[in-house]
């Protein structure tokens, strides 16, 4: 009897417990990181694209990197393209759900511009 009491350790129950949490955890995560490194690449092609001069030229710009990139989230007529004295300020927001099951869903909203 003495020697039960002073075992410590997961029972097997507790095991099967941590392991789906950890499993949900990397799906979960697994699923975030593409739409991350799509919003570095949205991020990337509007600091080109800003490098036009006129609002058609920005968006064709943004275009072309996106197909390159193989952005699917954001278009060049999403872009909101403006002026700071002398300068092209493109702006860009968009949101990604990323469905975990059911009625359940994880949004992922991502704005940037070209002045970062």
């Amino acid at each position: 009897m003495q020697l039960q009491r002073r075992q410590r350790g997961l029972t097997f129950i507790g095991l099967l417990f941590v392991g789906a949490i950890v499993a949900f955890s990397g799906v979960i995560v697994a699923q975030i990181i593409p739409t991350y490194l799509e919003y570095i690449s949205v991020d990337k092609a509007v600091k080109k694209a800003a490098t036009g001069t006129t609002v058609a030229e920005v968006r064709a710009t943004f275009d072309k990197a996106a197909q390159i990139d193989d952005i699917r989230s954001i278009a060049g007529k999403d872009l909101d393209v403006g002026k700071q004295g002398d300068k092209v300020i493109v702006r860009y927001s968009y949101t990604r759900e990323i469905h975990i099951g059911g009625p359940a869903y994880i949004v992922m909203k991502y704005q940037g511009d070209s002045n970062r």
